[in-house]
């Protein structure tokens, strides 16, 4: 992997403690923060949820909330200029479907690093997106704290 600046440095994130050094990482490889794209993937809802039923919660609605957590977050960790992206759809192709769109020359995801019956439980975004990704990815393992 080339070591010069990046212009565009896709960043995933789910809103855990973990994505912050990510983030910090990833703005290490860019001339400019703009450059730094963190993307949030909202999960669908599904249609025969009660919420849904209810008409109390919508996709756009869910949206709108994530972006507005997304101010509050780049705001607390000193994030300023970064981009900021929501999507709905499935997180691993979500993540690559932009990366490959805009023409990402990096991703850096943090992996909680669960094993055994929790991963198969949860599903590994970082193992999705290093299958799927055609540019680099950066995978940042969990602290030992964790």
């Amino acid at each position: 992997m080339n070591w010069q600046p990046k212009s565009t440095v896709v960043v995933p994130i789910d809103f855990s403690g973990h994505c912050v050094e990510a983030v910090r990482t990833a703005l290490q490889y860019v001339e400019q923060p703009a450059h730094v794209h963190l993307i949030h993937a909202v999960v669908p809802l599904e249609s025969n949820s009660p919420a849904v039923l209810w008409g109390e919660i919508d996709q756009a609605s869910r949206e709108q909330r994530v972006r507005e957590y997304f101010a509050d977050y780049t705001r607390e960790n000193n994030f300023p200029g970064i981009t900021v992206v929501v999507r709905t759809g499935t997180p691993g192709e979500t993540i690559t479907d932009y990366a490959a769109d805009a023409k990402a020359d990096l991703i850096v995801i943090s992996s909680h690093g669960y094993g055994g019956v929790k991963r198969l439980l949860l599903g590994s975004v970082a193992e999705r997106v290093l299958r799927l990704a055609i540019c680099p990815v950066l995978v940042l393992p969990r602290g030992d704290d964790d």
